[in-house]
């Protein structure tokens, strides 16, 4: 979700570059927590490693950076944390320039952005699949995907779903067509401009929103703007965003299927897996308990009642038994 999760503005290129350089850190040496033995075990080969951990600015994001972390401490490796890189675009930079060496990317982002489809597959297995072959020629591995899907979607505040009782993207675009005011749309700048974001979205439903009702807000100003209303009746999310459910949003349905699927998984260049093949039975095991209703309830954990993500990583690992 992821994001904003996907493209990065070319204004904040100079800016991550330098962060890339020098390794932008959440996780700081005194926070680190305890990490006790469960059933990631200790392997030999990986003994002390430095393996550099990245990911992507926004909160799911630093979550699943820190779960990253926790699981490659448990297994004896020396992690180097390199997460909170601003933009999809330059952490899946650093990753092939080798400057990172690992984190975790969608499925549909890889699809759209790094492998130039067009089309999403509807079958998340399918999507997948395609993505981990045709991202072998870049040298990056996938290994699993979480069945968790964070994609995007748009969301209808209580107050509208009431009064419109819309439930379906069908819905909404007969809506923006019969009431453009009642369709209101707090969307974030990537959303705005993406192939799999509003223009995309518009032409897959058949219908182009005034200008005047679509507001152009900041990712993270969109949850409360868009559930408060006033503003606009209808926000773009991420389904996996703990601050749906705490704004009272319910994301619409997407009826025709335009929405690629958004399943996280760990990639990793493909030298680091060759070199440390157990690594990938490891975050299998991890992702196979991240599905949409886990990973949204450890998202609300960070975004809604602001607990640091390494404290969430780590208290969901051990209540999971990864660690003690």
């Amino acid at each position: 979700m992821h994001i904003t999760r996907r493209t990065m503005a070319a204004a904040l290129a100079l800016v991550m570059a330098a962060t890339v350089a020098t390794g932008c850190t959440i996780e700081t040496a005194p926070d680190k927590t305890a990490v006790g033995a469960g059933s990631i075990k200790k392997i030999d080969s990986l003994a002390g490693a430095k393996i550099r951990v990245s990911s992507k600015e926004f909160d799911e994001q630093l979550l699943l950076g820190q779960i990253a972390i926790v699981a490659l401490r448990a297994a004896g490796a020396d992690p180097e944390d390199k997460t909170n890189i601003t933009g999809s675009a330059n952490v899946r930079q650093a990753l092939t320039s080798g400057e990172v060496d690992l984190y975790w990317e969608y499925t549909g982002t890889a699809w759209v952005t790094y492998l130039k489809n067009t089309k999403p597959v509807p079958d998340a297995q399918a999507q997948y699949d395609a993505v981990k072959q045709g991202d072998a020629v870049n040298e990056i591995v996938w290994w699993a995907r979480s069945p968790a899907n964070d994609t995007y979607a748009i969301a209808v505040n209580e107050d509208a779903l009431k009064k419109y009782g819309t439930k379906t993207l069908s819905d909404y675009a007969a809506l923006a067509k019969r009431d453009p005011a009642a369709a209101s749309t707090c969307i974030g700048p990537e959303f705005k401009s993406r192939d799999d974001g509003f223009p995309g979205l518009q032409k897959a439903y058949d219908f182009t929103l005034p200008d005047a009702q679509i507001h152009l807000l900041n990712d993270a100003v969109i949850y409360p703007t868009a559930g408060k209303g006033g503003t606009c009746n209808f926000g773009e999310v991420a389904t996996t965003d703990g601050r749906v459910p705490a704004q009272k949003l319910t994301p619409l349905e997407d009826d025709r299927k335009f929405f690629p699927i958004y399943n996280p998984a760990i990639t990793i260049r493909a030298a680091v897996a060759r070199q440390h093949p157990q690594l990938e039975q490891v975050f299998d095991s991890i992702a196979a308990k991240l599905d949409t209703k886990v990973l949204s309830g450890l998202n609300k954990k960070v975004s809604v009642e602001g607990v640091k993500p390494a404290a969430v990583a780590t208290e969901w690992m051990k209540s999971e038994g990864f660690i003690s």
